[in-house]
């Protein structure tokens, strides 16, 4: 399959990230488009790709055969069930973070994916960028030691009122918006959790608003903290026997790392980012379709089924239930 075709399901802000990173991927085009709002899906189709069909209906874009595979973009409610309904339709699926709001709702995701024989992967983009890859090879040239220490987060008070993050009928709050990359980061590095204590705060429409999570795991332990009234850098570190990295701030973009040696050796890595960073893991995306692959050795199912599970513990933590979901 030399050329890959892309559905898009929702045309917001992401989506259109996604649809500028395509153009810097060679093999990929856009196909077909689908947004409630019919308008807002014909002007995305003229603006990224005057041949997409626009769809009044997501089952209409999934019956389309020229349709290879789809990104998910819609809100985070939507993720899951839209992932199955592609799936049995036999798409491929790239589903952008998080995978599901919880385990419960990721598992018969993967379940499904594991019986289509579709490729399925999470749009966690972290470790796709030339950056972190760059960093994973230096750290395998020149180790720092058994990685035991994980810190990272970051908190924007500069949500507009009324956005969908702030809205729990649409699984809004931090942890799942901003939460799941430092989640993803303390996965890589240390494996799943095996314990997470949380403390934060809820805010007026009852998503979380600040979460400041400590977990242990396989092979050390992460301190991760996410919000949304409160302002906090995007720095990232990563701690080792024998030394230590900084990413620098908005780290889940990585471009700038700093490794620090015990030795006082220094080593600066600086990749600057090309397209809009959704390129790489688009591209990754699409070469695992060229090989059949129907899982990535990068992002593999166990780091979503690890993340999100770092996010539930934390939600439990905090008392926090969508209104959609039953109650015990």
């Amino acid at each position: 399959m030399e050329n890959i075709r892309f559905g898009i399901i929702g045309t917001g802000n992401i989506a259109r990230r996604f649809a500028y990173g395509l153009t810097h991927v060679s093999g990929a085009t856009l196909a077909a488009v689908w947004n409630r709002n019919r308008a807002k899906a014909n002007a995305f189709a003229i603006e990224f790709g005057s041949t997409a069909a626009v769809y009044d209906s997501v089952e209409a874009l999934l019956a389309d055969e020229h349709v290879d595979a789809v990104y998910i973009a819609t809100p985070h409610t939507g993720h899951a069930p839209l992932a199955a309904a592609a799936l049995t339709a036999g798409k491929h699926v790239l589903c952008e973070k998080p995978a599901a709001i919880s385990l419960d709702e990721l598992d018969p995701v993967l379940a499904l994916a594991r019986t289509s024989g579709k490729l399925f992967m999470e749009a966690m983009k972290p470790p796709f960028y030339p950056l972190y890859r760059e960093l994973r090879a230096q750290l395998a040239r020149d180790p720092i030691g058994e990685i035991r220490f994980v810190r990272a987060g970051f908190a924007n008070p500069n949500v507009p009122t009324g956005h969908a993050v702030l809205d729990p009928l649409l699984a809004g709050g931090g942890l799942l918006d901003i939460g799941i990359y430092s989640a993803f980061l303390a996965v890589d590095w240390l494996g799943a959790a095996k314990d997470v204590q949380t403390l934060g705060r809820l805010g007026a429409s009852g998503v979380d608003t600040f979460a400041s999570m400590q977990s242990q795991h396989e092979h050390g332990i992460a301190q991760i903290y996410c919000g949304l009234d409160t302002s906090g850098s995007g720095e990232a570190l990563i701690g080792g026997a024998a030394g230590h990295v900084v990413i620098a701030e908005k780290w889940w973009n990585p471009s700038r790392a700093t490794v620090f040696y015990r030795d006082g050796r220094k080593i600066d890595i600086d990749m600057p980012i090309e397209g809009s960073g959704l390129n790489y893991e688009t591209a990754h995306f699409c070469e695992l379709i060229r090989h059949g692959k129907t899982e990535s050795p990068i992002l593999p199912h166990a780091h979503s089924r690890a993340m999100i599970q770092i996010i539930d513990a934390a939600r439990a933590g905090l008392g926090l239930r969508f209104p959609f979901e039953a109650q015990d």
